[in-house]
Protein backbone atom coordinates (compact mmCIF):
# COMPACT_ATOMS: atom_id res chain seq x y z
CA UNK A 1 0.00 0.00 0.00
CA UNK A 2 1.10 3.70 -0.49
CA UNK A 3 0.22 6.66 1.77
CA UNK A 4 0.77 10.30 0.13
CA UNK A 5 0.61 13.24 2.51
CA UNK A 6 -0.01 16.73 1.00
CA UNK A 7 1.24 19.98 2.07
CA UNK A 8 1.46 23.40 1.31
CA UNK A 9 -1.96 24.99 0.51
CA UNK A 10 -3.13 27.50 1.35
CA UNK A 11 -4.57 31.32 0.86
CA UNK A 12 -3.25 33.34 -2.09
CA UNK A 13 -3.66 36.61 -3.74
CA UNK A 14 -3.50 37.23 -7.56
CA UNK A 15 -0.15 36.96 -8.81
CA UNK A 16 1.21 35.44 -6.24
CA UNK A 17 2.94 31.68 -5.36
CA UNK A 18 2.67 28.70 -3.24
CA UNK A 19 4.63 25.05 -3.40
CA UNK A 20 2.62 22.11 -2.73
CA UNK A 21 4.44 19.18 -1.54
CA UNK A 22 3.67 15.07 -1.46
CA UNK A 23 5.61 12.87 0.35
CA UNK A 24 4.85 9.19 -0.72
CA UNK A 25 5.62 5.83 1.64
CA UNK A 26 5.24 2.24 1.12
CA UNK A 27 5.15 0.54 -1.71
CA UNK A 28 6.40 2.74 -4.82
CA UNK A 29 9.02 0.71 -6.38
CA UNK A 30 6.56 0.12 -9.19
CA UNK A 31 5.66 3.89 -9.48
CA UNK A 32 4.91 4.75 -13.37
CA UNK A 33 4.18 8.23 -12.70
CA UNK A 34 3.32 11.01 -10.08
CA UNK A 35 1.49 14.16 -10.27
CA UNK A 36 -1.62 16.72 -9.38
CA UNK A 37 -4.89 17.01 -10.08
CA UNK A 38 -7.18 19.35 -9.40
CA UNK A 39 -11.10 19.94 -8.59
CA UNK A 40 -13.13 23.43 -8.19
CA UNK A 41 -16.32 23.06 -7.26
CA UNK A 42 -19.19 22.20 -9.35
CA UNK A 43 -16.19 20.99 -11.73
CA UNK A 44 -15.10 17.51 -12.84
CA UNK A 45 -11.54 16.35 -11.55
CA UNK A 46 -8.43 17.50 -13.93
CA UNK A 47 -4.74 16.62 -14.64
CA UNK A 48 -2.55 19.69 -13.53
CA UNK A 49 0.88 18.33 -14.24
CA UNK A 50 2.40 14.89 -13.92
CA UNK A 51 5.98 13.35 -13.90
CA UNK A 52 6.60 10.16 -15.14
CA UNK A 53 9.46 7.71 -13.73
CA UNK A 54 11.30 8.24 -16.45
CA UNK A 55 11.25 12.13 -15.75
CA UNK A 56 8.93 12.96 -18.64
CA UNK A 57 6.46 16.06 -17.89
CA UNK A 58 3.61 17.35 -18.59
CA UNK A 59 1.06 20.00 -18.03
CA UNK A 60 -1.99 21.06 -18.35
CA UNK A 61 -2.10 24.08 -21.02
CA UNK A 62 -3.82 26.20 -18.75
CA UNK A 63 -1.04 25.78 -16.24
CA UNK A 64 1.92 25.56 -18.57
CA UNK A 65 5.20 28.81 -17.87
CA UNK A 66 3.03 29.14 -14.77
CA UNK A 67 3.39 25.96 -12.23
CA UNK A 68 6.93 23.62 -12.49
CA UNK A 69 6.45 20.09 -11.55
CA UNK A 70 9.85 18.15 -10.00
CA UNK A 71 10.59 15.50 -7.59
CA UNK A 72 13.28 14.26 -5.04
CA UNK A 73 13.86 10.86 -5.18
CA UNK A 74 15.60 10.43 -2.05
CA UNK A 75 13.09 11.77 -0.26
CA UNK A 76 10.01 10.35 -2.61
CA UNK A 77 8.30 13.68 -2.62
CA UNK A 78 6.73 15.44 -5.58
CA UNK A 79 6.54 19.39 -5.67
CA UNK A 80 4.35 21.79 -7.57
CA UNK A 81 5.91 25.23 -7.85
CA UNK A 82 3.04 27.61 -8.46
CA UNK A 83 3.95 31.07 -9.54
CA UNK A 84 1.83 34.04 -10.74
CA UNK A 85 -1.52 32.24 -9.64
CA UNK A 86 -4.70 33.09 -10.81
CA UNK A 87 -8.31 33.11 -9.23
CA UNK A 88 -9.18 30.06 -11.55
CA UNK A 89 -6.60 28.06 -10.01
CA UNK A 90 -8.61 27.99 -6.79
CA UNK A 91 -9.39 24.17 -5.98
CA UNK A 92 -8.69 21.82 -4.16
CA UNK A 93 -5.45 19.61 -5.31
CA UNK A 94 -4.36 15.98 -4.98
CA UNK A 95 -1.63 14.27 -5.16
CA UNK A 96 -1.48 11.11 -7.49
CA UNK A 97 1.01 8.06 -8.05
CA UNK A 98 0.36 5.59 -10.39
CA UNK A 99 1.76 2.05 -10.11
CA UNK A 100 2.08 -1.22 -12.14
CA UNK A 101 -0.34 -2.53 -9.61
CA UNK A 102 -2.53 0.63 -9.29
CA UNK A 103 -3.21 3.81 -8.31
CA UNK A 104 -3.35 5.61 -5.46
CA UNK A 105 -4.76 9.52 -4.02
CA UNK A 106 -3.65 12.08 -1.53
CA UNK A 107 -6.14 13.93 0.52
CA UNK A 108 -6.19 16.78 -0.93
CA UNK A 109 -5.08 20.87 -0.19
CA UNK A 110 -6.99 23.50 -1.17
CA UNK A 111 -5.58 26.33 -2.58
CA UNK A 112 -7.59 29.94 -3.06
CA UNK A 113 -6.31 32.37 -4.77
CA UNK A 114 -8.43 35.58 -3.84
CA UNK A 115 -8.04 39.26 -3.06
Amino acid sequence: QVQLVESGGGLVQPGGSLRLSCAASGSIFSMIAMGWYRQAPGKQRELVAVITSGGVLRYADSVKGRFTISRDNAKNTVYLQMNSLKPEDTAVYYCNIKRVVGENWGQGTQVTVSS
